[in-house]
């Protein structure tokens, strides 16, 4: 019970700093309808969502974070520009690892804003980072914006610009698809010898799973649109690949990043606009010299993250979760919106692992 209330404490301290802001409280419901939104998360979070079936409502999950209903709250009635905070509870199932929480509170921070969003970045950045004090945490920042500029910028079909997009936040199909539409693949004599067939369903017996027959027959048709269009070229790979493995303080970062857009420009914009967050952040007070960057960084959380993506985790625990995150969410907001759109931003605090982190430093009990 001490520690509960321990934790309900620290979470209304850190809500405290987000109302000094001029956020408004909002609140969401614990039941969510998993038609609409469970497609939003990414698959981590999809394959951990408490799921049910309501005969009325059709089907309903527990409520895996807050920001997309409070992006669905905005987009439905909200004016703007506004700011956001919440405080509560999320569920998410721990099959993999029991030793994990399956709810726990999450305290947050949303801005919808179009009027500078490097300004909004570091906002919300600098007041997480305010927020949690001297906990003994690292910094990281990442921005998913390069990497898509990179993706739509590359020398191909828009059928593979389009898988790669879809794969993002799945580094392992990214590289297999990389790897096929480069002509690395394993895989890519037996799919040469299937279409080379003139009929590649004759033999084929009765169909099996969910896909008719004529949606099978389409997608052979883009296998073979696929095989006759030129590789991605090794330069290109290689510029993808060079992309993935900065991990700079932002400025050696920036510059390494400029230096691949020498040959791939389609970056460049993407650049300028860490350009102007890193700037905007040393305005607010952090030490960008020291701040990392990994371009790799936010590809395995939320799917619904677009640009700007950061994270502290504990300094000396990697066993733990991150104790926050946020990002840029500009493309949630364009679904659903009804046609409309605004960039927006926000981030999120565990008090019960900042709580875990801080009495680990003070040597307290847990």
């Amino acid at each position: 019970m001490t520690r509960r209330l321990d934790i309900l404490a620290r979470a209304a301290q850190f809500q405290a700093v987000f109302l000094e802001q001029g956020a408004t409280v909002v609140e969401a419901d614990v039941l969510q309808s998993a038609d609409t939104l469970l497609d939003l998360y990414g698959e981590d979070i999809r394959a951990r969502a408490y799921v049910t079936s309501d005969p009325l409502r059709g089907e309903q999950m527990l409520r895996p974070d807050f920001t997309v209903p409070v992006v669905q709250m905005h987009m439905d009635h909200g004016a703007e520009p506004a700011r956001y905070t919440y405080n509560g509870v999320v569920f998410r199932r721990q099959e993999d690892d029991p030793s994990r929480a399956n709810e726990y509170i999450q305290v947050g921070y949303e801005v919808f804003d179009r009027s500078n969003p490097a300004q909004t970045d570091a906002e919300v950045f600098a007041l997480i980072h305010r927020a949690l004090g001297d906990a003994p945490v690292r910094a990281a920042t990442g921005d998913i914006g390069i990497l898509t500029a990179a993706v739509m910028g590359l020398k191909t079909t828009d059928r593979r610009k389009r898988a790669l997009m879809r794969h993002i936040w799945r580094p392992r199909r990214f590289r297999a698809l990389m790897n096929r539409f480069s002509g690395r693949a394993g895989d890519v004599d037996s799919r040469i010898a299937l279409l080379a067939k003139s009929d590649p369903m004759a033999g084929a017996g009765p169909l099996l799973g969910l896909r008719s027959r004529a949606e099978i027959i389409e997608r052979i048709d883009a296998l073979h649109q696929d095989a006759a269009a030129d590789p991605i070229s090794a330069q290109e790979v290689e510029l993808i690949d060079a992309i993935l493995r900065v991990s700079e303080t932002c400025p050696y970062a920036i510059q390494q990043l400029r230096d691949i857009a020498v040959d791939l420009p389609a970056i460049s914009v993407a650049i300028d606009r860490l350009s102007a967050r890193t700037d905007a952040l040393s305005v607010q007070g952090i030490d960008v010299d020291t701040l990392m960057f990994e371009a790799s960084y936010g590809r395995t959380s939320m799917e619904y993250y677009d640009g700007f993506v950061f994270g502290f985790h504990a300094a000396d625990r990697a066993d733990l979760s991150p104790i926050a995150t946020g990002g840029r969410y500009d493309a949630l907001t364009r679904r659903l919106g009804h046609g409309q759109e605004i960039p927006a931003v926000g981030g999120v605090i565990r008090p019960d692992l900042v709580l875990e982190i801080t009495s680990d430093k003070t040597g307290g009990a847990q």
